[in-house]
């Protein structure tokens, strides 16, 4: 069975957007969990642009279902997250002046810094993931760095216009996913999944794990959180 995280990031950003404490992100992770969610992601930025510290120490004492936490590797987010404890720490990349994290992390270019954060972080006892593009050299490298789980960045296939481009985004994702699963590692994938596009991704031969926020939270104004998630999750 393949397990739906939902990225509830973005009812924070709406608070922020006011500066306020509605609506609070912890009542929607609750929302989420009755929907049916099998887990919690959020994404505590350096910036804390949405996401903040308050919301991930009540999140780790209220979410019953696994809490997912998307870090950068720097090392306040770090200590935060060996303080913390989240049930699973996602590493991706970060940068300032992005909307929306906007591809996988560099393994290659920083594999001593990540390798050491990922041994930090198990050690604690904290599972750990990393956000990769569907690059064979990031992958591999990926695998070097001992993490339990990779998940696979599906950002250019969920923006291909075109029957072909997908199809050709697609077959990345089977081949990373391969290696992935060769390795022994637990397979994810998340980013810009939607109710429309995300039955391929889901079909991928051992896929354990998908993350999905703004597509479920759009959604929800509509219908309401719970029957969102709800639907997402007979989706998969």
């Amino acid at each position: 069975m393949i397990e739906l995280g939902v990225n509830i990031d973005h009812v924070a950003t709406i608070r922020q957007a006011r500066k306020t404490f509605e609506p609070d992100p912890v009542w929607a992770a609750v929302q989420a969990e009755l929907g049916g969610a099998d887990g919690i992601t959020v994404h505590l930025r350096e910036d804390r642009r949405h996401i903040n510290d308050r919301d991930v120490r009540i999140l780790r004492q209220t979410v019953t279902a696994k809490l997912n936490l998307e870090m950068a590797c720097e090392p306040s987010i770090v200590a935060i997250a060996l303080d913390v404890k989240p049930d699973q720490a996602t590493l991706v990349p970060e940068r300032r002046e992005e909307i929306t994290t906007e591809g996988g992390l560099n393994v290659r270019a920083g594999i001593k810094s990540i390798t050491d954060v990922v041994r930090r972080l198990q050690d604690a006892g904290i599972a750990t993931s990393l956000f990769l593009d569907p690059d064979s050299e990031q992958v591999k490298a990926g695998i070097e760095t001992g993490c339990q789980a990779i998940e696979l960045h599906t950002g250019s296939y969920a923006l291909a216009k075109t029957v072909t481009e997908r199809e050709t985004e697609l077959s990345k994702l089977a081949a990373a996913s391969s290696l992935i699963v060769d390795a022994g590692l637990r397979l994810h994938a998340g980013h810009g999944l939607t109710y429309h596009n995300v039955l391929p991704i889901a079909s991928i031969n051992q896929m354990r794990e998908l993350n999905i926020g703004h597509s479920i939270i759009a959604r929800s104004i509509m219908v309401g959180l719970k029957d969102a998630v709800a639907e997402m999750k007979r989706l998969l």
